[in-house]
């Protein structure tokens, strides 16, 4: 089981009401499940003084990300909706080292908690996530959330080229699977990269 101390930190991936509610315009298939496996980790976390960080999609209106405008992806977790907000069921840590960063507020396409890439011109920039957890003396990272096979990889991967030791735990975090086994080719994917995987039910 996923262990915490001062220099690990847990990263809460797009736990948001348009993914992580029924009602969702992009739900998520067992993310009720997700949420909570994710508290036990969120306590976990606490309990042993680990930071938080969540990430949250943060769409403007109209971007090129939204299939409306040419990208892949129904209109989403657009800012200051209930869509964007972090699901009501979700713990909230309550010391105040614990950040959201927010991604795709300037119509970029916002997989990665790290990273951000511009839908037209390709350029990646960074968020503050990385800045966050190098403040925190943070070698290691544990990548909970949604989706498994889109921003849960893409941030688990940054993590991992980044130089984090970086563990993905497969019963907080649940797969779109546009195609049939899309989430176990991310895990596998993952593995390859060097993440490791923990599998099971939480204890």
């Amino acid at each position: 089981m996923t262990r915490f101390d001062a220099r690990s930190a847990l990263i809460v991936v797009d736990l948001q009401n348009d993914f992580a509610d029924p009602g969702g315009s992009l739900a998520v298939r067992g993310a009720d499940r997700v949420v909570a496996a994710v508290n036990e980790l969120i306590a976990a976390a606490e309990a042993a003084g680990a930071p938080i960080f969540y990430t949250q999609d943060w769409h403007p209106e109209r971007t090129p990300h939204f299939v409306s405008d040419g990208g892949l992806w129904p209109v989403h977790c657009v800012a200051d909706t209930w869509g964007a907000q972090l699901h009501p069921g979700l713990r909230r840590a309550a010391r105040g080292d614990a950040a959201v960063v927010r991604k795709g507020a300037n119509g970029e396409d916002g997989y990665s908690g790290f990273t951000m890439r511009d839908a037209q011109s390709g350029e990646e920039r960074a968020t503050e996530l990385e800045a966050l957890l190098r403040e925190r003396g943070v070698e290691r990272v544990a990548v909970v959330g949604l989706a498994t096979d889109y921003c849960v990889k893409a941030t688990a991967l940054d993590a991992l080229a980044l130089g984090f030791e970086t563990t993905v735990v497969e019963r907080a975090a649940a797969a779109v699977n546009l195609s049939a086994g899309d989430g176990e080719a991310a895990l596998a994917e993952l593995a390859a990269a060097g993440a490791a995987i923990e599998r099971g039910a939480s204890a």
